[in-house]
């Protein structure tokens, strides 16, 4: 369920030497690329950016137990991250607050959306009625699975009482009521596959590598993250409620090891979008034949997504800039719109960058197998031996 595309993901082109071909053509291509910024053969390279949200803030302590605050370990933890992401140059990030002040939910969506940033993500603890619950969880936007996901959104999306003129800045939304977290799945579906990747990335550094108990990447709404443009997440660190959780989660060694792993996260992830997005631009692999190079075929079948609506669209090349063919793939009450397909993902990187040329920026690639959705990173691992 996609809306039309709002944001454009960063994308780098390699260059390679071209085999087969004389020396002079690869020479054409790589001034093309320099000197025509613009052509299909050419993305301006760009600092990948993230933007560190630390929940709460000011008078919105949010959780509180065994004498620590919420807001504290948020901006703890924030800033760790953001003190170990400077020492990356290929990544820029921001905070929504670097220290103990109040910003309404829809402000920090805001920062986050002015800067046109790559990764949006939100950083809280957790805590219940009762002292037994333990471990960390990611969560992403969509429709609660269970009455503690909901649970837990309302929470967290109570903070708007304490904003003035909330009613009216939020279109009613009542945080209290769960009608009013109906149509939270068609929210930020756009971006859905993405997060749902950094998600699991944070989850399973925290358990494969700290050892933490494992609540999984689940869904719920959480208005913070309705208001993105981006791929965006929100991390509940560990329970406050919990004692021993709290210790941890108090600890100056307990913060930097869920900074660490945070960090680690965002870069995996824009290492996997590194690799799944940069293409070896030529002519000789532009007119390979489809499934002729035997070393690029995969069982999974590849796509490019170039928008999604609520309108019934024929497939026609006249409504979609040219491109040809054009498969609608309806999915809940939206319909998906496809250009071509292809068992070799160099071919279809090229189709990417065609679509992205044609106007399409907020384009991207989707696989199937047996008529299922999977993961670009699950695709890659079917490779035709």
């Amino acid at each position: 369920m996609i809306r039309l595309q709002k944001s454009e993901f960063k994308q780098t082109t390699i260059f390679r030497p071209v085999t087969g071909f004389k020396p002079i053509l690869s020479l054409i291509i790589v001034l093309f690329a320099i000197f025509i910024p613009n052509n299909t053969f050419s993305q301006q390279l760009k600092p990948f950016k993230v933007v560190l949200d630390a929940g709460h803030g000011g008078k919105d302590s949010g959780a509180y137990s065994f004498g620590l605050m919420e807001k504290e370990v948020a901006l703890n933890v924030s800033l760790l991250v953001g003190k170990m992401l400077e020492k990356r140059k290929d990544i820029n990030f921001l905070y929504t607050r670097k220290t103990d002040v109040f910003i309404g939910l829809r402000e920090r969506a805001t920062i986050a959306n002015k800067a046109k940033a790559d990764l949006f993500i939100s950083i809280h603890a957790n805590a219940v009625g009762n002292s037994r619950p333990y471990g960390t969880e990611t969560f992403v936007l969509g429709l609660h699975r269970n009455q503690d996901n909901l649970e837990i959104a309302m929470r967290e999306n109570q903070v708007i009482e304490l904003e003035e003129n909330y009613e009216e800045k939020y279109d009613g939304f009542d945080p209290k009521s769960p009608e009013s977290y109906i149509g939270f799945s068609l929210m930020q579906e756009e971006y859905l596959d993405q997060s749902i990747l950094l998600a699991s990335q944070i989850q399973d550094n925290f358990t494969n590598k700290l050892k933490r108990n494992n609540r999984g990447v689940k869904q719920a709404g959480f208005l913070v993250l309705r208001e993105t443009y981006m791929p965006s997440v929100l991390v509940e660190l560990g329970f406050l409620t919990n004692k021993k959780e709290n210790l941890f989660l108090k600890s100056k060694k307990g913060q930097e090891q869920l900074a660490q792993q945070i960090c680690d996260a965002i870069i995996a992830y824009k290492n996997t979008l590194d690799k799944n997005s940069s293409t070896n631009v030529s002519f000789a692999e532009s007119d390979i034949p489809k499934n002729e190079n035997i070393d690029d075929l995969y069982k999974a079948t590849f796509h490019v997504q170039i928008a999604a609506s609520k309108n019934k669209l024929k497939e026609s090349p006249s409504n979609f800039k040219g491109l040809d063919p054009i498969k609608r793939v309806k999915v809940g009450d939206l319909f998906k719109y496809y250009y071509s397909e292809s068992n070799s993902h160099k071919e279809i990187q090229n189709k990417l960058l065609e679509a992205k040329a044609r106007g399409f920026k907020g384009a991207f690639i989707v696989a199937y197998l047996n008529n299922q959705k999977i993961s670009i990173q699950e695709a890659l691992e079917t490779q035709v031996k």
